[in-house]
């Protein structure tokens, strides 16, 4: 399973339990078009991969409107089009909602839930659907990045590289994407992508010196010149937090300021 249907199935499995739906399922658009590629208490294959185009059926209207649609009876609702009734009927759904994956502009994909019977879903079915729809945006947008720059950090290259500031900055804003992520899976990758970064320098002098994931991010935020005040909002850290995670490296180094402390991580191959 890749990436993408890994972190949307589980967020399937999340909305299903928050909206407290039998049935519930979406996917990314790719190429304008819906393709359905999550779900959760489908009893057949009749929806899978399923591609839905803009203003056809009920999610092809979210496409279009941008906004969450229901259907209290999918089978006799007139305000959709019905290009889909054969695999969503032989599914035996009665009613569904869908809401847009949105990320900006853009629409990324979209989330449906669904009951057997008919009923008319209230506001709790609803937000759950939608706060499920912008984290999976905000996840999806997030792996997009960490995807264009692990790829820069495949193709750098002791040769290719442009400048070793250039390197220091893009080793940077790993970690800091990297904080951010709630997958311990794709946050190690990405850490281990920075770690490669460094690698590409000389060999490291022979050290015991090791400092901690958080002294590692806030060191390598303040050797791009950073105050504390700009460490803690990139980091999504308190500022004390910040200035605590400092002096822990600041002693490790050896180091009186925070130069020297940058200086002498450099030269233990501790940043790049």
């Amino acid at each position: 399973m890749s990436d993408a249907r890994s972190v949307l199935h589980a967020e399937l499995r999340d909305a299903a339990g928050a909206a407290g739906l039998p049935v519930v399922f979406g996917g990314e658009v790719t190429g304008g078009r819906l393709r359905l590629s999550g779900f959760v208490g489908t009893r057949t294959a009749a929806l899978h991969d399923l591609e839905v185009l803009p203003g056809a059926g009920l999610g092809g209207r979210v496409l279009m409107r941008g906004h969450p649609i229901a259907v209290a009876d999918y089978g006799s609702a007139r305000s959709i089009t019905h290009d889909y009734d054969r695999p969503v009927l032989a599914e035996g759904l009665g009613s569904i909602i869908a809401v847009p994956v949105r990320a900006g502009d853009r629409c990324r994909g979209v989330l449906y839930g669904a009951a057997r019977q008919t009923v008319a879903f209230g506001d709790r079915v609803r937000d759950a659907l939608v706060t499920s729809g912008k984290r999976l945006a905000r996840d999806l947008s997030v792996r997009e990045d960490l995807g264009a720059r692990l790829a820069l950090a495949d193709a750098l290259s002791v040769e290719a590289a442009a400048t070793r500031e250039e390197l220091r900055s893009v080793h940077s804003e790993l970690r800091v994407i990297a904080g951010t992520l709630p997958d311990p899976q794709t946050r190690r990758r990405l850490y281990a992508a920075a770690q490669r970064l460094i690698d590409l320098g000389t060999p490291p002098a022979p050290s015991r010196i090791r400092l901690t994931t958080r002294e590692t991010d806030v060191l390598a935020q303040v050797a791009l010149g950073c105050t504390n005040a700009e460490v803690a909002e990139r980091l999504s850290l308190g500022r004390e937090t910040v200035k605590a995670y400092l002096q822990s490296a600041m002693r490790k180094l050896n180091a009186h300021t925070r130069h020297e402390a940058v200086v002498q991580a450099r030269r233990l191959m501790l940043l790049p």
